[in-house]
């Protein structure tokens, strides 16, 4: 059964300072967008991601919170708005994924939510495995990788 990725769209868009504060909904659209690349590539092999991860096609979901919520989904890219906590609709995603004996792999930097999903079994990363380390002037994809990602 293929696995799930589940990225928490606030945490890893927060983790870069690009003004991202100014328009959120319009941060999560690029997050959304850059996400695509990855359906078709895999994630980036590096430390804490599973192997099923690294190998395309993804099956991705992005949750959305508060003024983000409303972006649209894309070809390959799942969104779900959070009706209340971000937090807590990550663990259902997780919870769901994990029920029907899928593996899942949850992108976050939030050590809370990450105790939460790890306990019902699912893997966790860090959101540069899904976002470099900021923008570049051409806004492409750069490795930003590292081992506490």
């Amino acid at each position: 059964m293929d696995g799930l990725v589940v990225v928490d769209a606030a945490n890893v868009i927060g983790s870069v300072p690009d003004g991202w504060w100014r328009d959120r909904r319009g941060a999560a659209e690029r997050l959304r967008d850059r996400l695509t690349v990855l359906t078709g590539t895999g994630l980036p092999d590096r430390p804490g991601v599973p192997g099923w991860a690294t190998r395309p096609p993804l099956d991705l979901v992005m949750v959305v919170e508060g003024a983000a919520r409303g972006v649209e989904p894309v070809a390959g890219v799942a969104v779900e708005d959070a009706p209340g906590s971000g937090d807590d609709h990550i663990v259902a995603v997780a919870a769901a994924a994990r029920e029907e004996g899928r593996p899942c792999l949850v992108v976050t930097a939030d050590r809370g939510l990450r105790a939460r999903v790890e306990a019902l079994g699912a893997q966790t990363t860090g959101p540069r495995t899904v976002r470099p380390n900021g923008p570049s002037p051409d806004d492409s994809w750069s490795d930003g990788s590292s081992a506490s990602g």
